[in-house]
């Protein structure tokens, strides 16, 4: 054996498929490319709908949000939903700044305007709570540094837009067919990965092996990019929501709940990993590229 040859790396996959999610908890758009930033996918969660108070509000409270499809054209963001017009948005449009929160952080960020927020109180107003019969949409201030839990990332910086915590997404293939055998044989229907609103998909690996890895390399055109899973994705009722009919069913839940359950936080039922990016500001990701980790011991 050449003594300065590179071992093997123990897993060796490839980037299936690539999504990403403008407006959180709106549906998703699957894409052939895209570029990753410090804070994960380009336009990432970049808008989010608030209430009156600035407050984020997501498909737990308004389920009809996974119906309102984004699309990116000619450089604008647009938006269609059943019975609407639809929305087109500049994709480098903002207008007053707002204070807004996303969890337990306040953010400043920019309003979209009364056009939008007209747009989505009328789709998403009329089944709403009182409190939640006037939204409107904001856009992450790229200048504002939203960090990730230090807890989590080991104390390194990490930062992303308006995703949940972390800023990237880590699933498998594999994982979800894994459900789907329990789903089938519990005798409901199977489910596609929208459910869980993935950024990276990943092939060429056993079910859930995304958790059991560290730092992982994507090697691009130009060199390559590092990104590494930190955290277990604790999922709420979300993945319950049907995203063509946005009608909740618990099947998906409970299923999880026979054989997901992590102990890494406290017993919550987990799919995918969070993770943050440690190298490749600017490079672009594509699917069918490579993907290689060594396990985490």
């Amino acid at each position: 054996m050449n003594p300065a040859a590179t071992p093997a790396a123990d897993v060796q996959a490839t980037i299936e498929e690539l999504w990403v999610y403008p407006v959180k908890s709106c549906a998703g758009i699957q894409l052939p490319e895209a570029e990753l930033t410090e804070t994960g996918l380009l336009y990432d969660r970049a808008w989010m709908v608030v209430d009156a108070e600035g407050e984020f509000v997501s498909q737990r409270e308004l389920p009809r949000m996974a119906l309102i499809q984004p699309a990116f054209k000619m450089g604008q963001l647009m938006l269609r939903a059943p019975g609407m017009l639809s929305l087109h948005l500049a994709l480098d449009a903002a207008e007053d700044p707002l204070k807004v929160r996303v969890w337990d952080d306040a953010v400043e960020a920019y309003d979209m305007g009364d056009v939008a927020a007209q747009w989505f109180s009328d789709f998403l107003g009329p089944d709403a709570p009182a409190h939640l019969k006037r939204l409107r949409l904001a856009r992450f201030d790229p200048d504002v540094k939203r960090p990730c839990d230090p807890a989590w990332t080991g104390g390194r910086e990490a930062t992303t837009q308006f995703a949940d915590g972390f800023g990237l997404l880590v699933t498998s293939s594999a994982s979800l067919a894994d459900l789907n055998v329990r789903l089938v044989a519990a005798g409901h229907a199977p489910v596609d990965m929208r459910r869980f609103r993935p950024n990276i998909v990943l092939g060429g690996v056993e079910s859930h092996d995304e958790d059991r890895v560290g730092a992982m390399t994507i090697t691009t055109s130009d060199s390559a990019a590092v990104i590494e899973p930190v955290k277990p994705c604790g999922r709420c009722p979300i993945p319950n929501i049907d995203p063509t009919t946005a009608i909740s069913s618990p099947a998906v839940g409970d299923t999880l709940q026979t054989y997901r359950q992590d102990p890494r936080l406290a017993g919550a039922i987990t799919f995918g990993m969070n993770a943050i990016v440690i190298e490749g500001d600017g490079q672009i990701l594509r699917a069918g590229q490579k993907v290689t980790a060594d396990w985490r011991f």
